[in-house]
């Protein structure tokens, strides 16, 4: 940062720049986190002494494991894009209208968790089911390590319970599946030949006021080598929803050339990777108890409404965790288990 010429090239600078506030931030966080121990110790030693100050020693002891789980969970994102934003799209599996009802309590719970964690979201396209929830949706979380977090979010998540849709009060399981992929604002990170896409536009549907429902402003992109379709309709104009689209696709290209190189990687130490519908990470059971699962951590709680209202930083540091352990950071994990 210190070399002539540095802020010239302003992309440049501000990546840079971004990368040394993270950095010093971290260290910062270290350093203190050293001084705070050697305060600790010396205190532990007084309170041998002293038992009226063992409380005090006792608080500050629980702040510290704190602060140390914090940092610990920084070491746990190695992957290239770990540090950066993530795309996250929700899409209802069979099972019609409970589905498409658990897609949407799935999308809310993903969401309010990336608000606690003081990510900046932006809803980018919500398909409406015929009779209630959605077909699916797309949203960008914007904030350090959005995508190394999130990636602990990726595949098929089970839901249990009475159906609200069935007049006979039966017990359904709906299945819903999360997509994650790193959101990269840079158009020369993929390549993406324009000869390769079917571009159709559409009038936007829901909410969104006159003017989106009369124009044809809602975009819909296919890149017909891949069959990764991506559409985006909550911008106003064509050529906002446009731009919008070509970066969910870029993020979707990349994380599709991610999970190449990890199933090769894979299959070199001859490990299974299942991607499919049937190999679901985690299961929310709301009848005839009340638990939610994660089958690959076995990170478990009962308060299931907790859970849905976005209290997720449990499930997602045990499965971390378990990356970490096996030798796979997050960007080498395959996100299912």
């Amino acid at each position: 940062m210190q070399e002539p010429g540095f802020w010239d090239d302003q992309e440049r600078a501000a990546s840079v720049s971004a990368e040394h506030a993270r950095t010093q931030r971290k260290l910062d966080a270290y350093r203190s986190l050293e001084s705070d121990l050697d305060d600790l110790e010396a205190l532990e030693e007084l309170a041998a002494e002293d038992g009226s100050i063992a409380g005090e020693v006792d608080e500050q002891r629980v702040g510290i494991e704190a602060r140390l789980a914090e940092l610990e969970e920084q070491r746990l994102f190695s992957g290239r894009y770990d540090a950066g934003d993530a795309v996250v799209s929700v899409h209802a599996g069979t099972g019609g209208t409970d589905s498409q009802d658990w897609a949407e309590m799935l999308l809310r719970m993903e969401m309010r968790w990336a608000e606690k964690r003081g990510f900046d979201v932006e809803l980018a396209e919500v398909s409406p089911g015929e009779e209630a929830g959605i077909k699916s949706a797309t949203f960008f979380a914007r904030g350090e390590n959005a995508y190394g977090l999130f990636s602990a979010e990726k595949g098929v998540h089970r839901l249990v319970r009475i159906s609200p849709f069935d007049a006979a009060a039966r017990r359904h399981t709906s299945f819903a599946l999360v997509e994650v992929s790193p959101l990269v604002d840079a158009v020369g990170a993929v390549e993406v030949d324009e000869g390769d896409l079917q571009i159709d536009t559409y009038r936007a549907s829901g909410a969104g006021g006159q003017h989106v429902n009369k124009t044809d402003s809602a975009v819909r992109i296919t890149h017909r080598p891949t069959g990764i379709v991506v559409q985006c309709q909550n911008e106003r104009s064509q050529s906002s929803n446009k731009a919008t689209a070509m970066a969910m696709l870029r993020s979707k290209l990349l994380e599709r050339e991610e999970q190449e190189r990890r199933e090769e990687l894979a299959r070199e130490k001859g490990e299974a990777q299942d991607v499919g519908w049937g190999s679901q990470i985690r299961s929310y059971v709301l009848h005839p108890y009340t638990m939610v699962k994660d089958h690959r951590t076995g990170y478990e709680m009962g308060d299931v409404q907790r859970v849905l209202d976005g209290d997720l930083d449990g499930f997602v540091r045990a499965e971390l965790l378990r990356r970490a352990a096996a030798g796979n950071g997050t960007g080498s994990g395959d996100g299912t288990g």
